[in-house]
């Protein structure tokens, strides 16, 4: 009887482990890249292997400049109400030293939610936890008084040694000194197919996908990578510039609105316009935001890396950047008067 007895339950252990095994594996097989993100997230928030996986960028990550053929994208032709103009905001370079691992936009009131540094120009005051009433009280880093915040993932050389506190904050894989950009240029566009309405205030806008490199798709990857002599060459892969020059990431946010939120988990609220400036249906033009980040070039074959999730590898096709408008409604409707009448203000 002991024997038959200690055979039927290695009988059951048996079956019970296929089971679990199969279960396991059509889970993973299920998952898709914002859930793996999801998972990543989670692991990395235990502590377990925060460093496990984040892997760094491989050859193929790197492109030489003078290797990448010239844009030769068509222009739309501007329509007779098209909004031809453009309005610049300095917020400086981010010399107060203003970085955190939160993300306002994304994941509101959780603390290093981004897993990763990012670095902000503008507001002052933004971390996880503030809100409309927080942020237009706040001190600014911008000139004429716009507390709007602006911010992004930082670039790293890995290879030097990070020193200050921020700069190991992160983890995650993250390491390395953080690149303060030598020049920040944000600037507000029009809409070649017509008129832009007033942004309204506290509107929340993401650009890029912070899970590219697992994604089925490039859709989301929206930011382009340059060196500052070739301004007619972009790229999705890590420039190497020639020495003395700029290397370059430059971010367009979306433009059309839905009219009603200023936020939204889906990030439906706001949408690319088509390449003829035209928005969706039910969708109204606003003033195009664009950010240009420019930093003195690496020397030849130093390694530079993106913060990102562990599992996106620091790939360049990660890189976004958030926006909150927290400018009044005086400052919007000279942003949009200008934009309007074709002036460069």
């Amino acid at each position: 009887m002991g024997r038959e007895h200690r055979l039927l339950v290695l009988l059951v252990c048996l079956v019970l482990g296929g089971a679990l095994t199969a279960a396991v594996l059509g889970a993973s097989e299920g998952e898709g890249p914002h859930e793996a993100m999801s998972g990543a997230m989670s692991g990395s928030a235990s502590g377990a292997g925060s460093d496990a996986g984040s892997g760094a960028p491989v050859p193929g990550d790197f492109v030489d400049i003078r290797d990448v053929p010239p844009t030769r994208e068509q222009a739309s032709r501007p329509g007779p109400d098209a909004s031809t103009g453009s309005f610049a905001v300095d917020c400086g370079r981010n010399e107060e030293g203003h970085y955190n691992q939160d993300n306002l936009v994304i994941s509101p009131g959780l603390r290093h939610g981004a897993h990763h540094t990012h670095a902000y120009v503008g507001n002052r005051s933004t971390d996880a936890f503030s809100t409309d009433e927080s942020l237009a009280a706040a001190s600014t880093t911008c000139r004429g008084g716009d507390r709007s915040t602006y911010y992004w993932p930082v670039l790293r050389r890995p290879d030097l040694p990070a020193t200050r506190p921020y700069e190991k904050a992160a983890a995650h894989g993250n390491t390395g000194r953080i690149l303060t950009p030598a020049d920040v240029r944000l600037t507000f566009h029009g809409n070649p197919a017509g008129q832009v309405v007033p942004m309204p205030r506290f509107l929340r806008a993401f650009t890029g996908d912070a899970v590219a490199f697992t994604a089925r798709s490039d859709e989301g990857v929206k930011a382009r990578w340059g060196c500052a002599s070739l301004p007619d060459r972009s790229t999705t892969r890590y420039p190497r510039c020639p020495a003395g020059d700029r290397l370059t990431r430059t971010l367009v946010f979306p433009s059309c609105w839905n009219g009603l939120d200023t936020a939204d988990p889906e990030r439906t609220h706001l949408l690319f316009p088509a390449a003829n400036g035209v928005c969706p249906q039910n969708t109204f033009a606003v003033p195009e935001l664009r950010i240009t980040l420019s930093y003195d070039a690496p020397p030849a074959g130093a390694p530079i890396a993106l913060d990102s999730f562990p599992e996106q590898r620091h790939s360049p096709k990660t890189d976004h950047a958030m926006f909150v408008n927290v400018m009044t409604d005086d400052r919007m409707a000279k942003l949009v008067t200008c934009v309007n009448t074709g002036r460069h203000c």
